[in-house]
């Protein structure tokens, strides 16, 4: 079987971490433990000592001619998702996709994928901190910010950090099957198969406080009783207004529903109810308004793409 060649590419400022997990998966030498060996290359724009993110220099030993050999190019992350790739960079990316190399974007990586056009009517995922902007500039990507990579056949894509794991673990089980991609799990003590995505990373930003004393007092109030029902009319009453004057007001000055913005704020309680303190699902459910488990479960499900149990092993190392 010949050889796969696999290039990765450096640039100044280039996180060593985003680095170094292509390097861990595919440049180790594994074929005492029968893992196949990888030629990998590590390139960049020009040859020589590349400035890490951390301070520390890299000395890369190929130029861009060095990503002709290869067969899979892998973009671990980008410094700067506001700043350009070199033209130099987008036309031999390009050119590997015309003759049929396969390309990863890591992480930020995604961005010079979609710079270099390669992206347009396809899925692909990125980081969740940086979806909006990412879905601002290339709107015809159809992006997908909850997964933890897509493979799109000849490119793939992954989200941010560690999923760079997962997507390169997905390689190897593409490549040779899933018994391979899981003897190098097991040597680099990550699960060989994540089955949720980034959803419960991504961070719920608090909507901001509607301007007025009076608005701030009353949804100062309902954050205090959020374990007791809340209606429109309830909070209308307390902020001594009709219900349709509150609530016209409060979508003017929110953004929101009551209800959304109600829904919202439980979410975010029991998101930390579940990551600082060992109370049960049940008395959780109380404590953040949903009444039921089955509730809390549901809305969990749609919006982190997991159980509040499995939210709280992931975010608190309990074992299963």
């Amino acid at each position: 079987m010949k050889q796969r060649c696999i290039a990765v590419l450096a640039f100044p400022g280039i996180s060593p971490f985003h680095l170094s997990i292509p390097c861990a998966i595919f440049g180790e030498d594994r074929s005492a433990a029968n893992i196949p060996r990888f030629d990998l290359r590590l390139c960049a724009e020009l040859a020589g000592a590349t400035k890490t993110s951390t301070g520390f220099e890299i000395v890369v030993a190929h130029d861009l001619a060095g990503l002709d050999a290869a067969d899979t190019i892998i973009i671990p992350g980008w410094a700067d998702p506001q700043a350009q790739a070199s033209p130099a960079l987008i036309a031999a990316l390009q050119a590997a996709h015309r003759r049929g190399v396969c390309l990863v974007g890591l992480c930020l990586g995604t961005f010079v994928l979609a710079a270099a056009g390669m992206l347009d009517g396809r899925r692909a995922t990125t980081h969740w901190l940086c979806a909006d902007q990412f879905a601002r500039r290339y709107p015809r990507v159809r992006l997908d910010p909850d997964v933890l990579y897509v493979d799109d056949g000849d490119i793939l894509t992954s989200a941010g950090a560690a999923a760079g794991i997962d997507c390169c673990l997905h390689l190897l089980r593409r490549w040779y099957g899933a018994e391979i991609a899981n003897r190098v799990a097991r040597r680099m003590v990550v699960s060989p198969h994540r089955q949720s995505g980034q959803a419960q990373f991504i961070e719920l930003p608090l909507p901001t406080s509607p301007a007025g004393e009076q608005f701030s007092i009353v949804l100062d109030w309902a954050l205090r009783h959020l374990d007791q029902p809340l209606s429109v009319d309830l909070l209308a009453e307390q902020a001594h207004m009709s219900r349709r004057t509150f609530t016209r007001r409060f979508r003017q000055a929110t953004g929101n529903t009551v209800v959304d913005w109600l829904r919202h704020q439980r979410l975010a309680l029991a998101q930390q109810l579940l990551e600082s303190t060992d109370l049960s699902i049940e008395q959780i459910a109380s404590r953040s308004g949903f009444g039921t488990t089955a509730s809390l479960r549901q809305l969990f499900r749609e919006n982190f793409r997991l159980s509040p149990a499995s939210y709280r092993r992931e975010f608190r190392g309990q074992a299963g």
